[in-house]
């Protein structure tokens, strides 16, 4: 299932977008690379506790729960588990909406970059882990695409022929 081979990228993807630097702030000819969870915590720690927590839930937490939702559908239909098909629908819509809160940190990057062009003063630069998050970002979008909810309700509907043919 194409599904599972972009979840299961997606999900590898998510360990270097997390290790590795996002972006490198260089100040006066020196800096220091930052990863997601550094960038949010030193937001944290200078005071910024609201823009830290969006960039925790749209760079962490909005990534590892769509990978989640999507492992979850995918099991859900493979091994037609017990879910009620309006929950597993739920999960698919929660899914397909918060997949684009991740481009949010894509996007603060670029206008960062684009303001912070002060020449010998101050430079912005992306590092690898924002080419890795990005990936995530789109492939995880793909995987949803590419999941077909009509499968939860075929699902569901060949269970309850099977059941009222074991009557």
């Amino acid at each position: 299932m194409l599904t599972w081979a972009l979840t299961i990228t997606g999900a590898l993807l998510l360990i270097p977008a997390n290790i590795l630097p996002v972006m490198t702030v260089i100040y006066l000819g020196s800096g220091e690379p930052s990863t997601i969870i550094g960038g949010a915590l030193e937001l944290y720690h200078n005071g910024l506790w609201g823009i830290a927590l969006i960039v925790f839930v749209a760079s962490i937490a909005v990534p590892v729960m769509k990978l989640v939702g999507l492992v979850i559908l995918c099991l859900t239909v493979q091994l037609r588990l017990n879910v009620a098909p309006r929950q597993a629908m739920r999960i698919y819509r929660v899914v397909n909406a918060i997949g684009r809160w991740s481009l949010l940190d894509l996007f603060m990057i670029s206008i960062l970059v684009a303001l912070v062009d002060m020449g010998a003063i101050a430079e912005v630069e992306a590092g690898a882990g924002s080419t890795a998050f990005a990936t995530v970002v789109v492939v995880t979008m793909f995987a949803v695409r590419a999941f077909d909810p009509r499968l939860i309700w075929d699902m569901y509907e060949s269970k309850v022929t099977e059941s009222e043919s074991g009557r």
